[in-house]
């Protein structure tokens, strides 16, 4: 096998740590050195955790709902009513984490160019009012935060309204997102 990482020696001098993606090195402070592979295992494993809570909780909640104790005792008690709802809920909810987790596990990563638009899998670093901050565009689990290689990138999808905004927009485009504070500006400053 081929060693295809430069030597010691080079990667003290010039900083370099490897992209483990694509076995290719990037300078440690370019924020397009995360791993977007990497990303889609740390919400794979997020998604993994939610589910099993998820399910554990809507076990608990439907035994509560058809326990003898929370049968109503007149017509205004209505506590095995509100846990069967709640334990509907619960059961909703872990079927879209599992059909999240399903779609995460099957992704397809694209790799984007300087001058490719952005699309799902896209990792977009924005800078608003001079800070900046990375986003990666899946096709579920969108408000997830992951943290890598001390970078924290926020999960978004194309249903949010930055994710509408973020789809066919380029490098160096701007956007501008209107909230109930103050709209605020974006500029694309790279996407991966």
């Amino acid at each position: 096998m081929r060693d295809c990482y430069p030597g010691i020696a080079v990667r003290k001098i010039l900083n370099f740590t490897p992209c483990i993606a694509s076995a290719t090195w990037q300078t440690a402070r370019s924020p397009m050195a995360v791993s977007k592979r990497i990303i889609v295992q740390r919400i794979i494993e997020q998604l993994t955790e939610q589910l099993s809570t998820l399910a554990g909780t809507s076990r608990a909640m439907h035994a509560d709902a058809s326990d003898e104790q929370n049968k109503a005792e007149d017509k205004y008690d209505t506590r095995g009513l509100e846990t069967a709802y709640l334990a509907s809920s619960q059961a909703r909810l872990a079927t879209e984490t599992e059909q999240a987790l399903a779609v995460y596990q099957n992704l397809e990563l694209r790799k984007f160019g300087q001058s490719a638009t952005i699309d799902v899998t896209a990792l977009v670093e924005l800078e608003a009012n001079g800070a900046r901050t990375l986003y990666f565009l899946g096709p579920k689990a969108g408000g997830m935060e992951i943290n890598h290689r001390g970078s924290e990138i926020l999960i978004i999808t194309t249903e949010s309204p930055l994710g509408q905004q973020l789809v066919g927009k380029k490098a160096g485009d701007r956007l501008k997102l209107q909230t109930r504070s103050p709209s605020r500006e974006f500029q694309v400053i790279s996407v991966s």
